[in-house]
């Protein structure tokens, strides 16, 4: 070999550097990103995190459930062989099969488990997959499952076939609620009362309107004003079931779904060391169900705190649906109720597709008996014993069936043929003709039952879902209540964690001023109102130290859209300007905005200032400095002549005289009339909004009067974040005179008694029935002269009628009562009472903002007594004659 093709060779061999440069292909980081990125998102969305319309699983769970299908054999098979078969199937590891199966087990609707599969009340986990046992429930083999309808895919290796979904005649993804994240998107739907799906769909089959809701295992409260049938942008409101053991101690019987009692504890826990609320400790006695016991310190209003532990825990949760599921292979955003119609339409595919199957089934089973009948019947088996070939038997037997065949459904096949030579010699001789007419004919019955079917799918798949619902509906009641939530405002609730100071004359507020004058306790989330010496209002939040501008005349904690305090105020309109007075609340306002309450002059400044919690209106007296020939030189003015208006107005004019001073000479009385309190039974809440049922006309030391089912009984100044107990039987006014009657069983005696009393004791809980653990309260009536009727058990007895006023008097609460009487007792009613006059105490139809207006003697100057010298009068009357304020009302001096 020569120099040159040695060096040839070696190049072809070794390639230069340029030469390997000029072959290396540029490929761009960016183009790289956009093809890899969407093959990964795409993957995470079809293949892990979104469930599909159709049967409602995600890949992990269908493969899943399809493998303890295959070890399916009525038995409990280990979660670890489970788990080990699942992986023939899913190439992403054990642990994720693993969890995914106990979250399947959890829900009590698929799995039947067997071990310790954790708890979702507790947030405990699941016992190690050798310890924990599971089969398939027998409403996942009714319902999830169908080998006939089911289209199957090669595995992730090629070794095996799996379903791409499997044929669920149910709408599970519903049912079960399933919870996602992929790239670029998520998945929350939450899931629905079993009994409730199988309503809605034939409801949809029937093709009426319907509406599901969310149903959560944890139960709970929860508010669906704003579920927008689970579409993105709706939000679901679940608060914990919490009420009153006793005066000190509240306790949490079910939890909002998404928590468990070790994060609900930690929350109240956390709100308690931010001091947001004050609890002395918590006690976790769950087991089978909840039972959290949150003690309070004395003092604490237990009304007040349910409404704290909604604000600041997780007792009260917000929950934001997403109902995201793969539809033909793309993401498809939609509404619970379409997915509701798009499964129930899934599933009458189904079952017309296990119908045409089976009715193609039937005729094949018809078909072949016939033949055979055909075949035995006519002894055409003994044309084949001459043939010596294959092809001579086929067509021996094709001949012989001929004249016999025409009233079969389809032609005779080779394979029919080849069947008929399969039977048994020993079928043949005990072949019995009228057994094969019956069963040709139970055949036929059943053909013609499936084509009913077909004919009448929408009826039939209608049965089918009743027939679910009596199977496996009877223990699956809805365990969420369904309930409108009242909005908590957390400056109401809060406790009061901190205290408020202020230094007057250097203008400054705060939590940090501690050797400056205390205000009053207040919470760190609080607003505080503040006026100063020239007129100016401001409203600022609570913070360590806060310059607000000097000269405070008074300063406190501010209560949002509050009606009921009232402020009154004088001041002098400028440097030597004549001086005004008005009554005004304060209710909405813009943060640390100044609002002058004068008429605006330079130099003016506030004679008199008070605050008055419920609207008193005091008498003062106003001084004026002697100047010149002024001889009245004092008088006296009631805020009571003057009506309440905004804090704009300028006011009524008191003098244009200088003021030396003005003093408090008699106290003030509540000038705000009675305020009319209703009842929403929807909430559970008393309001003064005019929402639910009229209550009465409250005055501020009227009480409601509350009688339970379990006898207790209670007097109460009405709050507008009391809570109420579900079991309620009575919410009305409590007149102290009018007696309250009773019927109730006493437990000890085994007989019914009737008594009549007064409350004594407001201030006290009692128990109006006798303390044995069978009494019972069966009536309770607050009418002035009642009729009570008792139904007997005994047949055509006549029923005994009552005039509690002549059966009984009067007496104390804790009395025994009357004996009704000796006989068995069926029913115990109220019927209409008898007339009643009561006394009149006539109220003025008023609501809460209804302020007392000023007396129509004061509403002119004219009417106002003429006490005031012919001179200074003269000189009033040529400088002002008739002035009037800017509201359109005549000044009153």
């Amino acid at each position: 070999m020569s120099e040159e093709q040695k060096n040839n060779n070696e190049k072809q061999q070794f390639p230069s550097q340029e030469e390997n440069t000029q072959q290396e292909t540029i490929t761009r980081v960016t183009g790289m990103y956009r093809e890899w990125f969407l093959d990964y998102a795409s993957y995470v969305i079809l293949e892990r995190a979104v469930p599909s319309i159709y049967d409602g699983f995600k890949p992990v769970q269908r493969r899943i459930m399809q493998s303890m299908k295959d070890l399916d054999d009525g038995r409990y098979n280990k979660v670890a062989n489970l788990v080990g078969h699942t992986m023939q199937y899913h190439p992403h590891g054990d642990a994720s099969i693993g969890d995914a199966m106990v979250q399947l087990g959890q829900k009590d609707l698929l799995i039947d488990t067997q071990g310790n599969w954790g708890n979702i009340l507790t947030g405990d986990s699941a016992a190690a997959p050798r310890y924990i046992e599971a089969r398939l429930s027998k409403f996942a083999l009714d319902v999830v499952f169908n080998p006939k309808t089911t289209e199957w895919q090669a595995t992730y290796d090629g070794r095996k076939k799996e379903p791409i979904n499997l044929p669920v005649k149910f709408p599970l993804l519903l049912a079960q609620g399933v919870e996602g994240i992929a790239v670029g998107l998520s998945t929350k739907i939450l899931p629905h009362n079993f009994v409730e799906l199988i309503d809605a769909a034939i409801k949809y089959l029937k093709g009426k309107s319907f509406q599901i809701y969310p149903d959560f295992e944890t139960a709970g409260i929860a508010d669906v004003s704003d579920y927008k049938q689970g579409k993105r942008g709706g939000r679901v409101r679940v608060r914990a079931r919490i009420s009153q053991l006793d005066k000190n101690t509240l306790v949490i019987n079910e939890i909002p779904y998404g928590t468990n009692t070790s994060s609900l504890i930690d929350s109240i826990l956390k709100a308690n060391e931010k001091k947001k609320i004050k609890i002395s400790r918590v006690e976790d006695n769950t087991a089978a169900e909840v039972e959290i016991l949150v003690y309070l310190p004395s003092g604490v209003s237990p009304d007040k705190m349910i409404d704290a532990l909604y604000a600041f825990t997780d007792c009260e949760i917000s929950i934001s649906p997403i109902c995201c599921v793969i539809e033909d292979n793309k993401p498809l955003f939609i509404n619970v109720n379409e997915a509701l119609k798009k499964s129930t339409d899934h599933t009458v595919y189904l079952l017309k597709s296990e119908l045409e199957i089976s009715l193609d089934e039937l005729q094949e089973q018809w078909h072949f008996a016939s033949l055979e009948r055909i075949f035995i019947e006519n002894r055409i088996y003994r044309d084949i014993e001459e043939e010596t070939t294959w092809k001579g038997v086929i067509k021996a037997i094709d001949k012989g069936l001929k004249p016999h065949i025409k009233h079969l459904k389809r032609a005779v096949t080779e394979e029919d043929i080849v069947r008929l030579t399969e039977i048994r010699i020993k079928r043949i001789s005990k072949f019995d003709l009228d057994k094969a007419k019956q069963y040709i004919e139970s055949l036929e019955e059943k053909i013609a039952q499936v084509k009913e079917n077909l004919s009448k799918l929408t009826e039939y798949a209608i049965d089918y879902f009743r027939n679910l619902k009596t199977k496996y509906g009877k223990e699956r009641k809805r365990k969420t209540e369904l309930r409108a939530f009242e909005n908590i405002e957390a400056t109401k609730v809060v406790i009061k964690n901190t205290k408020l100071y202020v230094n007057r004359e250097e203008g400054f507020i705060g939590t940090a001023l501690k050797k400056d004058e205390f205000v009053a306790d207040c919470a760190d989330i609080d607003d505080v109102i503040i006026f100063r010496q020239d007129g100016v209002m401001q409203v600022t939040k609570v913070d360590d130290k806060t310059f607000v501008g000097k000269d405070i005349i008074h300063v406190a904690v501010f209560k949002k859209n509050d009606k009921r305090t009232i402020y009154n105020m004088v001041y002098r309109d400028g440097k030597g300007g004549a001086s005004y007075m008005k009554r005004f609340y304060v209710s909405g306002v813009t943060r640390d905005k100044a609002y002058d309450l004068t008429n605006g002059k330079p130099n003016s400044s506030v004679l008199y200032f008070t605050a008055n919690p419920n609207g008193e209106a005091e008498v003062v007296t106003v001084h004026l400095r002697a100047l010149g020939n002024i001889k009245k030189l004092k008088w006296d003015i009631d805020f009571a002549d003057l009506a309440v208006k905004s804090r704009a107005v300028k006011g009524n004019l008191v003098t244009k005289k200088s003021v030396k001073k003005i003093e408090l000479k008699e106290e003030g009385v509540s000038t705000l009339k009675p305020r009319k309190i209703w009842y929403d039974d929807s909430v559970m809440r008393i309001n003064v909004e005019e929402r639910g049922e009229l209550i009465g006309e409250f005055k501020p030391k009227d009480r409601l009067l509350i009688i339970n089912q379990h006898g207790n009984l209670k007097t109460v100044i009405p709050d507008l974040n009391m809570h109420f107990e579900e079991d309620m039987i009575i919410l009305e006014k409590w007149l102290p005179n009018k007696p309250i009657t009773t019927v109730y069983y006493d437990g000890k005696r085994e007989k019914y008694y009737l008594k009549r009393f007064l409350v004594e004791n407001p201030d006290k809980l009692e128990v109006i029935i006798s303390d044995h653990p069978k009494s019972q309260l069966e009536l309770v009536v607050t009418d002035y002269r009642p009729m009570v009727e008792v139904v007997f058990s005994k047949r055509n007895a006549t029923p005994l009628i009552i005039n509690a006023e002549e059966f009984i008097d009067i007496k104390g609460i804790n009395a025994l009562g009357n004996q009704v009487t000796k006989e068995k007792v069926k029913q115990i009613n109220a019927l209409e009472p008898l007339e009643y006059t009561e006394p009149d105490v006539s109220n003025m139809e008023v609501t809460e903002e209804e302020i007392a207006t000023p007396k129509p003697e004061m509403s002119k100057e004219a009417e106002k007594p003429d006490t005031t010298p012919q001179k200074e009068k003269k000189e009033e009357e040529d400088q002002n004659p008739g002035e009037v304020d800017d509201t359109g009302q005549i000044s009153l001096f």
